[in-house]
């Protein structure tokens, strides 16, 4: 090919050589240029963050800030704030805990006054003298009745000491000492015979074969299973006679409960709103099969004549702490259950400081007797502390803080 030919050609094709030239440069542009970057970036950052742990420093002494605000303000209030806002302080002194049990009661008639009037002989009812609900006094006439025996019995003794009479009478001088024996032996076997059947120790003339029953104390007809005419056998109760001045009461309780109850303490009988003093009788040595429960039975002076057989009545003991059950006479500081707060996580008490303002203090609780909680830790004898309104107070610091932290 010639000179002149080729020219054309290198003309033509030098074009298209800047144009490949340019386009491998671009797609050949090393990766490493952008790394290169980041050595400047690092720079740029660091240069723009040098007041960054200056930062950090300020955020840091803004939360010691706020945790020294956040500490529980302290609560000053004059008397008359206190009292407005339902606040009662009081001075700690250890004591020994008692607490008060609880339980369902049943009112049952005091088997010491009570009396089953039966006739010890068979007999016919012949008149009623008292009636079911009646209230008698001692030597009252309840019943009449009849009986052939008693008559016997009534003849017997009348010709006893009628005999008795004349011998007596007689005397020795008329009468020989066997006689005379006799004759007593006669009229004592006869008064015996006719106590025996209840009759008087004396014969009253008539051999009718009537006599009449007697209450032999004062008190309320609360049974009455008869009628005029009934024959009535040996035994059989005509009335129930109860003085009611003294009832039982029977508490039922849970075996483990009952045993802390000790003779002799104090309980207090409720019924329709009124407490009654009662005292304990015993307590139950025997858990019932049905129920499950063991009873102590209370013993109440019935004054105002509000309890009845059969009636159902809340009893409350005053019981010996359970971490007290050898019965010592331990003592120990306790506060109102409502006196302890939750605040921070921490169970606390509101005292009072020297500077007169409420603080709360940490406390390690103990055990609840009742309505009371043993403090184990935290206070001593002598401190006063709030003792109702704990929430009050504890609402008052948290508006205090709140407050504090507005104006910051």
């Amino acid at each position: 090919m010639s000179e002149n030919t080729m020219t054309p050609f290198r003309l033509m094709s030098l074009p298209v050589t800047v144009a490949l030239v340019l386009a491998i440069a671009a797609c050949s542009k090393s990766p490493e240029a952008e790394p290169a970057k980041a050595p400047a970036a690092e720079a740029d950052h660091a240069a723009s963050g040098k007041d960054a742990p200056a930062e950090g420093t300020e955020k840091g002494g803004e939360h010691a800030e706020e945790g020294k605000e956040g500490e529980a303000a302290l609560v000053k209030m004059d008397e008359a704030a206190l009292k407005a806002a339902g606040i009662t302080l009081q001075t700690l002194q250890s004591s020994s805990l008692s607490e008060e049990l609880r339980a369902p009661g049943e009112v049952v008639d005091s088997a010491y006054g009570t009396t089953l009037i039966t006739p010890r002989v068979a007999s016919l009812v012949v008149r009623r003298h008292a009636k079911l609900g009646d209230e008698v006094r001692a030597g009252a006439p309840l019943a009449t009745l009849a009986s052939v025996d008693v008559s016997d019995a009534q003849a017997d003794l009348r010709i006893a000491e009628q005999e008795w009479r004349r011998v007596s009478a007689l005397g020795r001088e008329a009468v020989a000492g066997r006689r005379i024996n006799e004759a007593k032996i006669a009229v004592d076997r006869a008064r015996a015979k006719a106590q025996a059947y209840g009759l008087p120790g004396t014969s009253s003339g008539s051999v009718n074969g009537q006599f009449t029953l007697t209450a032999p104390h004062a008190g309320r007809i609360t049974e009455d299973e008869f009628i005029v005419g009934e024959r009535i056998e040996p035994g059989k109760a005509l009335f129930r006679l109860v003085d009611e001045s003294v009832v039982w009461v029977d508490a039922k309780m849970a075996p483990g409960t009952a045993p802390r109850i000790e003779t002799g303490s104090p309980a207090t009988v409720v019924i329709g709103g009124k407490r009654i003093a009662g005292k304990v009788l015993r307590s139950a040595h025997r858990t019932s099969d049905a129920t499950r429960t063991a009873s102590v039975r209370i013993e109440v002076a019935n004054k105002d004549d509000r309890l009845h057989g059969g009636d159902f009545v809340e009893v409350y003991f005053e019981a010996a702490s359970a971490a007290n059950t050898d019965n010592s006479a331990a003592t120990q500081l306790s506060l109102p259950t409502d006196a302890l707060v939750q605040l921070e996580g921490e169970t606390v008490v509101f005292r009072r400081n020297k500077e007169g303002a409420l603080e709360p203090v940490p406390v390690r609780a103990g055990e609840v007797i009742g309505d009371r909680t043993v403090i184990r830790e935290g206070l001593k004898a002598g401190d006063t502390v709030v003792v109702a309104g704990a929430f009050a107070v504890k609402s008052q610091m948290l508006k205090s803080q709140l407050g504090e932290g507005d104006a910051h």
